[in-house]
């Protein structure tokens, strides 16, 4: 298959919703497929995994994507204060429904597959390989927010005499059902064997940058963990046991010569088209008319920005791969005033950072009673912090596409390499066996790109470490957090798995709710503290409880319990 019928076929998946898909499963026969005719070919199958393909958000809209949007973090404080998720048990969440929808899915292929006489052996093998890893990947999301959960591992009948174990059965162990997720993540990357040089279709690697992904929360969140926040006591050998698949996995990719870095990183977010990047394991294509996004228009026009924080700004190393508590260089966050334009600039600040912060921010900050048009066209925007986000915007499109919410075209970066060598870097360094080596084909490969001075296995420490890791692991902690900034809501998770989720709290860490300096612009109308700073707190406060580590079990789930006379468990302190 040539790569313009592969590209044609990615939007055609990520475009269309497949209803009809489901319709024959609820539907009597009339002169349409019917779940007794329908799996007869290989073609068919293919069109009934194409719906896992929505899973695959990319950019999406306000609401519906894990670039930018996610504020929960430190990285940014969010136009309107950002507090926890749920602060009690909701009526029913998404990922609980939806999650379970796509297993259901899953197991239907799985069923129907083998009794399909007209594919070969190694076919089924393959559509079997990505109905697991959807499988494993759905119950991983369902862990990671809920804790224990129910594996299913069959279409689910109502009539069926083991109902009652599948449909009002207790939670399971949420490590049992990740052992169960590991199996069919390892019979997916073992038998995913088509579309191998496709960049938008799922195969081995794909399959592979899941399972490194999986592995590594896994492995790190068992390490992490703590028995008093109401979850499993921290468990050592199992933590290694899942770290070591996940530098497996991520191995596997960066062994494959069919990937490499993008010569550019801000290339990676804000291209009209990646087909041509091999850093892309896998990428959404948006096409003009006919798949858009909002992604570009939140970031550059009327809408106030969720600004980068003063936490993460102070995060990027200067030019000499030194952070701000030690460095000799010019340490100052003072812009200077531009007479000619009124304008706070960042030039010179940025001039002796990390590469990557001048790829991610504006270089003149923009907030209330100084906005600012990017690129000098368009509506001005505003930064709940002052610093502006830029990375996703692209000045060669047209404003009156970039500005409106119905019309972003831009590819977005689904899973990529970067995010590969920094799985691998940190599964090392969590294994305790991380040598000059293994940093050297990582981690050195985006500071080389980034202009920095490489990682060592002893860096110089840092005071701002506080999350009791060692020095090489607070490292490559920070290169996670200024590589993936605003990305896939990396930092929420991370925070999760490093069991570092009260550095979420605003009082304990103000510096998350912090923006710019701003104090020598006399037209400035933001709050500002008293040393000149923006301040986004909104006179709240986010207050951490060890309780948002999990999800509160919706209230419809516990409810269809009762009325079948059983009980669904709540998770601790909801």
């Amino acid at each position: 298959m040539n790569m313009k019928l592969n590209r044609l076929i990615a939007i055609a998946l990520f475009a269309t919703a497949f209803a009809s898909c489901e319709k024959f499963l609820d539907q009597p026969p009339v002169d349409q497929f019917t779940n007794d005719n329908y799996w007869s070919s290989e073609t068919n199958v293919e069109k009934f995994t194409n719906r896992f393909y929505d899973l695959f958000i990319g950019y999406g809209t306000e609401g519906n994507s894990v670039f930018y949007f996610p504020t929960l973090n430190d990285n940014q404080a969010s136009g309107s204060f950002r507090d926890w998720n749920y602060k009690q048990v909701p009526a029913s969440v998404g990922t609980w429904n939806d999650c379970y929808t796509n297993i259901r899915r899953a197991n239907l292929l799985i069923e129907k597959i083998p009794t399909i006489s007209a594919m070969s052996d190694a076919a089924k093998n393959n559509w079997l390989g990505v109905a697991r890893l959807i499988r494993a990947w759905q119950h991983y999301e369902l862990v990671r927010s809920f804790g224990d959960v129910i594996w299913v591992d069959k279409v689910l009948d109502v009539t069926s005499d083991d109902k009652e174990a599948y449909l009002y059965g207790p939670r399971q162990d949420r490590d049992e059902v990740m052992d169960k997720v590991l199996e069919d993540l390892n019979f997916a990357v073992a038998n995913i064997t088509m579309n191998a040089s496709s960049y938008v279709l799922i195969n081995a690697a794909v399959a592979q940058a899941i399972k490194s992904e999986i592995c590594l929360y896994e492995g790190t969140f068992c390490k992490y963990r703590v028995a008093a926040d109401g979850q499993k006591a921290p468990d050592v050998t199992r933590a290694n046991k899942f770290l070591t698949e996940a530098k497996a996995a991520a191995n596997a990719i960066m062994g494959n010569s069919m990937y490499q870095l993008n010569k550019s990183y801000q290339a990676n977010y804000n291209s009209i088209d990646l087909k041509d990047n091999k850093e892309m394991i896998l990428y959404k294509h948006y096409e003009m008319g006919v798949l858009s996004h909002s992604m570009i228009a939140y970031t550059s026009s009327s809408t106030k920005q969720n600004g980068l924080s003063k936490a993460a700004f102070d995060s990027y190393l200067f030019t000499d791969g030194k952070p701000l508590a030690t460095t000799s260089m010019d340490k100052t966050d003072h812009p200077t005033l531009d007479p000619a334009t009124g304008r706070l600039k960042l030039d010179a600040i940025l001039a002796v950072r990390d590469s990557r912060l001048a790829a991610s921010i504006d270089n003149v900050l923009m907030y209330d009673g100084n906005d600012f048009a990017r690129f000098g066209v368009g509506m001005a925007t505003t930064s709940s912090t002052g610093y502006g986000v830029s990375k996703f915007d692209n000045g060669t499109i047209a404003t009156n596409y970039r500005q409106n919410t119905q019309s972003n075209y831009t590819d977005a970066p689904v899973i990529w390499l970067a995010v590969i060598y920094l799985n691998y870097a940190e599964a090392c360094a969590e294994l305790g066996a991380c040598t000059q080596a293994d940093l050297d084909i990582s981690i050195n490969k985006l500071r080389d790109r980034a202009g920095m001075p490489h990682l060592t296995t002893t860096p110089e420490a840092d005071p701002a470490n506080n999350m009791g890791v060692s020095d090489l692991i607070w490292e490559i902690r920070r290169e996670r957090r200024v590589e993936l900034m605003f990305d896939n809501n990396d930092r929420y998770w991370s925070l999760i798995r490093w069991h570092q989720l009260d550095k979420l709290d605003t009082q304990q860490y103000p510096d998350q709710l912090r923006g710019a300096y701003v104090k020598d612009d006399p037209k400035v109308t933001a709050k500002t503290d008293a040393e000149g700073y923006i301040v986004n707190t909104h006179d709240l406060v986010r207050i951490y409880d060890k309780k948002h580590y999990l999800v509160p079990i919706p209230r419809d789930q516990i409810s269809l319990y009762e009325a079948a006379g059983k009980t669904l468990t709540q998770n601790p302190g909801w």
